[in-house]
């Protein structure tokens, strides 16, 4: 039965599953796991423990993560919380746990050692990255977050973890000319279910991480016949591949054409991918309002 089961969703394998697959699969040992946060500005998630395998996603700094086996050579396997994705990460990337308070809404902001923007940074949280603030501090004017691992950030780039975007798809548009990158998920580089889930996210709206999940599970199905009917926000699948219903024949998509998050004419669209590998669209969705 274990065969059957996606390696990236399912924590299985012959050696090792999570508690909750005993009786439904056979595996050498059975583990509760131990929930712990991503420490690090992101994480990468791999499908093997091996650094030369390129990513299949990346965890954001606050997001918790069940791990159920690190191994001496500092690799750990487990699922993240956020969408259930299952692999393998660092194990230096990963902490304590402490409930978030806040998450980065600017694309991106520098983590200092204290409250002056003119210290050394300590690292670059990206959009979506959750934090917990315990107070403030104003340096020259400026106002910053202080968090629970010491360092500041600048206080208008977070908001409340709560904090709902009304129009998701400009979250999406913020977004354009970031690079196209395999597995990324965050404003340094993201592929095309990356920009979906991280802008939905925004919206209130949680998504499952690549585009086969999405296309399969994403609100619900409707008809792509006529261009005419869709809606801004309405998702559009071909294989391999999502893009972003922006506005009239306008389609949003971090792709590997351009190499980036990009507005293209949807109907220019629509040619161009049909004569490549990915076809011609295979499906189309509307996600739920918030």
């Amino acid at each position: 039965m274990s065969q059957s089961l996606d390696r990236r969703r399912h924590p299985v394998r012959p050696d090792l599953a999570a508690t909750d697959y005993q009786g439904r699969v056979k595996a050498d040992l059975f583990v509760d796991g131990e929930v712990f946060q991503i420490v690090s500005d992101s994480l990468a998630i791999r499908p093997e423990p091996r650094s030369d395998r390129s990513i299949d996603t990346e965890a954001l700094c606050g997001e918790w993560i069940t791990v159920y086996e690190q191994t001496p050579e500092g690799w750990a396997w487990g699922q993240l919380d956020t969408d259930g994705y299952v692999g393998w990460f660092s194990s230096d990337g990963i902490g304590a746990v402490q409930p978030a308070t806040h998450r980065v809404r600017a694309l991106r902001t520098y983590r200092y050692p204290g409250a002056d923007l003119k210290f050394p940074p300590r690292g670059l949280l990206s959009l979506g990255a959750q934090v917990t603030v315990f107070g403030e501090a104003e340096t020259r004017g400026l106002k910053y977050a202080l968090l629970s691992d010491g360092s500041a950030v600048v206080s208008r780039h977070l908001v409340p973890v709560e904090d709902v975007e009304n129009d998701w798809v400009g979250v999406a548009e913020e977004l354009v000319g970031t690079p196209y990158l395999w597995g990324g998920r965050t404003s340094l580089g993201l592929d095309c279910s990356a920009l979906v889930q991280l802008a939905a996210q925004a919206g209130g709206i949680s998504l499952p991480r690549d585009s086969d999940m999405l296309e399969a599970e994403a609100g619900r199905e409707i008809s792509f016949d006529d261009p005419s009917i869709f809606e801004r926000g309405d998702l559009l699948f071909w294989k391999g591949h999502v893009g972003i219903i922006a506005g009239p024949n306008d389609l949003l998509h971090a792709n590997g054409y351009t190499m980036t998050v990009a507005h293209e004419p949807l109907d220019q669209a629509i040619k161009r991918i049909a004569e490549t590998e990915w076809g011609a669209i295979t499906r189309a969705r509307r996600l739920p309002k918030v």
